[in-house]
């Protein structure tokens, strides 16, 4: 059989949620209204698998660019290279 190679291979550990936070919701974390230009860190939400950018991306800080949809535009640097994630509010976390 030939081996998967999707875009959450070999995340078993790295997106699981602990058993107390399962089926939960951050509900203000959604909710939150980013400007233009605004920091934010993105950090994987693994009970929701809708705009959830790649994994590479986990940790990474960058700046709102703008809305697409109910995604957020934001720019991150990966080494010298400028790139753009496309990712909804819950795997986004402000940076103040």
């Amino acid at each position: 059989m030939k081996r998967s190679k999707g875009q959450r291979m070999g995340t078993r550990s790295i997106l699981r949620r602990r058993k107390s936070e399962k089926s939960q919701l951050n509900i203000a974390r959604v909710m939150y209204d980013y400007n233009e230009g605004d920091r934010v860190a993105i950090v994987l939400d693994g009970g929701q698998q809708q705009g959830m950018p790649h994994r590479r991306f986990h940790g990474r800080t960058g700046f709102i660019q703008s809305r697409q949809g109910r995604a957020w535009i934001v720019a991150v640097k990966d080494g010298n290279m400028n790139k753009t994630v496309v990712a909804r509010p819950e795997h986004l976390r402000p940076l103040e």
